[in-house]
C-alpha cells in the first residue's frame, strides 16, 4: 500500500508539472501573439453612423451591437465598414432608406453588450439589431457559460421589445495565422464551443444566429491577404465587406423580406413567416434624448 501509495503521489506530481508547463507554454505563446499582432489600427474605426440611400425615405433603423468587428475596425475607410455596407445592401435590396447606428466598441465583450444597449436614447427604437460579438471573450478566457448568460440578456431584452435580433455568432479563431500552435487549436475550439451557444440561446429567444465560422471563415482562410487587415486579425475592408453579405439574408429576414435562410443561417423553430418589423410611431434622433428604458 506504501508502494502505491508512493507511485500514486509520483504520478500526481508529474501530471501537475506537466499542467503548469503547459499553462505556462501557453501564456508565453499568448504573448507571442499579441507582439505580433500589436495595435496598427488603433483604438478608434471610423464612424459610419449616418442614413444610406436617404432618397428612398421612410428610413429603416438599424443598430449594432459588439466588438470591433461590429465596430469596422479594420476598414479603410467609413464606407467599407460592417455596418456601412450592411446598411446599403439593405437599403438597396428593400427600397427604403437605412438610418445606422452602432454602439459597438473595439475591444467588447459579451459582458459589456448591456452597457451598449442602456447607452441607447431612451426613446431610440431600432427595426433591427445586429450582434457581433465573441472573439474578446474567448482571447480573455471568459468561460462560455458567462458568455451565453450575458448574450442571453440582451437578446432577451430587445425581445421583449418585440425587435428583431440577428447575431453573427464568434468567428474560428482557428484561421488567425498570427497565432502560433497549439494555442491556435485551443482557440479554434474555444471559439466553436461559444458560437454554438450562441446560437442555441439567441434561437431560444426568437432571434436568428449566422454562423460567422461556415459562412465567412472559408472566405478567410482561402484568401487570408485579402480578408485580413494588416495585423492580421481584425477583418479587411474587403473582409468587412464579405460579413456584411453573410448577414444580409438573416437582416432582410429578420425585417420580414423573405422568409427563406440559405445554410448556415438558423431561425427560431416558432418563428411565422412573412412577419413585418414593428414600427413605432416615431423615430428618435440617435444622438439625442435620455438613456435608462432599457
Amino acid at each position: 500500500m506504501r508502494r502505491i501509495a508512493v507511485t500514486l503521489a509520483l504520478c500526481l506530481a508529474s501530471v501537475a508539472g506537466v499542467l503548469i508547463a503547459l499553462r505556462e507554454g501557453f501564456r508565453h505563446q499568448a504573448r507571442i501573439a499579441r507582439r505580433v499582432i500589436g495595435k496598427p489600427l488603433g483604438d478608434d474605426p471610423h464612424s459610419a453612423d449616418r442614413t444610406y440611400k436617404k432618397s428612398y425615405g421612410d428610413p429603416i433603423e438599424l443598430l449594432l451591437l459588439g466588438d470591433s468587428i461590429a465596430a469596422g475596425l479594420g476598414a479603410e475607410t467609413a464606407q467599407q465598414t460592417l455596418g456601412a455596407q450592411l446598411a446599403r445592401r439593405v437599403a438597396k435590396r428593400m427600397r427604403r432608406a437605412v438610418r445606422l447606428h452602432t454602439a459597438a466598441f473595439v475591444g467588447a465583450e459579451s459582458s459589456m453588450l448591456r452597457a451598449q444597449l442602456t447607452s441607447l436614447p431612451r426613446h431610440y427604437r431600432p427595426d433591427v439589431a445586429v450582434i457581433v460579438v465573441g472573439g474578446n471573450d474567448v482571447t480573455h478566457r471568459v468561460k462560455t457559460s458567462e458568455s451565453r448568460r450575458h448574450l442571453a440578456e440582451v437578446v432577451g431584452a430587445l425581445r421583449e421589445r418585440d425587435i428583431p435580433v440577428v447575431v453573427g455568432t464568434c468567428p474560428d479563431l482557428g484561421m488567425l495565422t498570427a497565432v502560433p500552435q497549439p494555442l491556435r487549436s485551443l482557440g479554434s475550439r474555444a471559439s466553436r464551443q461559444l458560437a454554438t451557444a450562441q446560437r442555441e440561446v439567441t434561437t431560444e429567444l426568437g432571434g436568428i444566429a449566422v454562423s460567422l465560422a461556415d459562412v465567412v471563415g472559408p472566405f478567410f482562410i482561402a484568401r487570408p491577404d485579402e480578408m485580413f487587415a494588416v495585423d492580421r486579425f481584425h477583418p479587411s475592408s474587403a473582409g468587412h465587406r464579405r460579413t456584411a453579405k453573410a448577414l444580409l439574408p438573416s437582416v432582410l429576414s429578420a425585417l420580414g423580406w423573405t422568409h427563406a435562410l440559405p445554410w448556415g443561417h438558423h431561425g427560431p423553430p416558432d418563428r411565422q413567416p412573412d412577419r413585418q418589423p414593428n414600427r413605432p410611431p416615431h423615430h428618435a434622433d440617435p444622438g439625442r434624448g435620455e438613456t435608462g428604458v432599457w
